[in-house]
């Protein structure tokens, strides 16, 4: 597809309901031993791409270094399901600190302004500083983050029982 076509689904009101959603994107890739892995993580749409974030030891970090492709889908369990299905590739950056879309994406599963959205921002915030006390798992590397970045190749939304490219 080309990226103005990849675009015009992204665009689509229904690619974007699902995109704003709590519905976390559900991401395929080949793991470092050859073998599928799908799994559910936290996302921010920034207009353009997928921003995934997680910490430099994580095993996906090191399996997209190798092979960057993946596949991404965010559904719905209803009936008829709503579906977005993306494939493309993924860029890694490392970046200092915890990435502001990490923050961004987490107002999406812990509502925004909630006394634990408040607390969790609080706990991942205290983690950028390298002497605060980790408190979270994701502190395993102080300081540093983990920036996946999508770039999309191919997409289709549906509302229905039809059937799309695969």
């Amino acid at each position: 597809m080309q990226r103005n076509d990849v675009m015009q689904v992204l665009n689509d009101p229904l690619a974007q309901d699902l995109m704003q959603s709590n519905i976390p994107v559900r991401m395929a890739y080949t793991g470092v031993d050859g073998f599928p892995r799908v799994v559910p993580l936290g996302f921010h749409w920034n207009g353009e791409r997928f921003v995934i974030c997680t910490i430099p030891s994580s095993p996906k970090v090191r399996a997209l270094m190798m092979n960057p492709r993946i596949a991404m889908t965010i559904d719905t369990n209803t009936f008829p399901p709503h579906v977005l299905l993306v494939r493309g590739a993924a860029s890694i950056e490392t970046v200092d600190g915890v990435p502001p879309e990490y923050l961004e994406a987490s107002r999406k599963q812990v509502a925004d302004g909630t006394h634990n959205h408040r607390a969790h921002v609080g706990e991942v915030v205290g983690l950028r500083d390298p002497a605060a006390e980790p408190r979270r798992a994701i502190a395993e590397a102080p300081g540093t983050g983990i920036r996946l970045t999508t770039e999309s190749h191919k997409a289709h939304v549906r509302a229905a029982m039809e059937h799309g490219p695969r």
